[in-house]
């Protein structure tokens, strides 16, 4: 029996006596697209954080591969096999597409700060660093400053930074979010791309990018889930329409939705 790329028992978070993670219970397969989607307030974010070390759990199990990383340090998580984006940018403005890109290459690599080391020398972490550019189609932008990079570039700039580290276990945090109907076609296609082979975790309000994309859904409400399973089980789920979905999951079913 193959052990999940993450499993989940009994998680709960509270923040004093609000309870906004309450009992979720998950396992996500290796090289699985699974999309957590929910109402505002669901708790989706800080599913999110508690995962990545950004939260302890108040109780519970979280178990990377095996092995359990509840409340550990998020760049510790990292160094296991698991990385992140986040809702908002969270990229190097000042320094260059390529830079910012190659920051994630260096540590992946094993190469921790030096002031002496001149990366220019370092090929392999160049031929890595152009790789992952040409994946997610920014080679061409490589020398620009990431602050001139339009809105949907920052966005897939942080997709790239998020898989440079070499991680077999990605989570995106709303990656389409403020990206018009062409830009967010544009994202799903990179996304699948650039994280083929890997395990996918994506937190997304856009149901046709997950219904798109996503293996299996889990859906999340009032900090719990209420049902998990593929696209077309969570769109016939009365449930799932009652406490989420309702209207979009009519028009998923004519075909109106991206």
């Amino acid at each position: 029996m193959t052990t999940p790329a993450l499993s989940i028992t009994d998680l709960r978070k509270s923040f004093g006596p609000a309870k906004i993670i309450q009992g979720v219970n998950l396992e996500i397969e290796k090289g699985e697209r699974h999309a957590i989607i929910g109402p505002n307030g669901a708790g989706k974010s800080t599913l999110f954080n508690l995962i990545s070390g950004g939260y302890h759990p108040t109780s519970g199990s979280i178990r990377l591969n095996g092995t359990e990383i509840g409340g550990t340090k998020p760049y510790l998580i990292n160094r296991m096999g698991l990385s992140r984006s986040f809702q908002v940018s969270n990229i190097f403005a000042n320094m260059s597409v390529r830079e910012n890109v190659r920051c994630g290459v260096l540590y992946s690599m094993g190469y921790g700060y030096s002031f002496w080391r001149n990366v220019g020398n370092l090929k392999e972490v160049q031929r890595k660093t152009a790789e992952i550019l040409e994946k997610v189609d920014l080679l061409d932008k490589a020398n620009l400053p990431a602050a001139l990079l339009p809105y949907a570039d920052q966005r897939t700039l942080e997709i790239a930074i998020t898989i440079a580290g070499g991680a077999e276990v990605i989570l995106l945090d709303e990656p389409t979010a403020g990206m018009s109907h062409s830009e967010t076609e544009r994202a799903v296609a990179l996304i699948k791309q650039a994280t083929e082979g890997k395990t996918l975790v994506i937190v997304e309000h856009d149901m046709g990018v997950v219904f798109n994309m996503a293996d299996r859904i889990s859906v999340l409400v009032y900090g719990e889930i209420i049902a998990t399973g593929a696209p077309s089980e969570i769109r016939g789920d009365p449930r799932v329409r009652e406490a989420y979905l309702g209207d979009e999951a009519d028009a998923l079913e004519n075909g109106d939705a991206a």
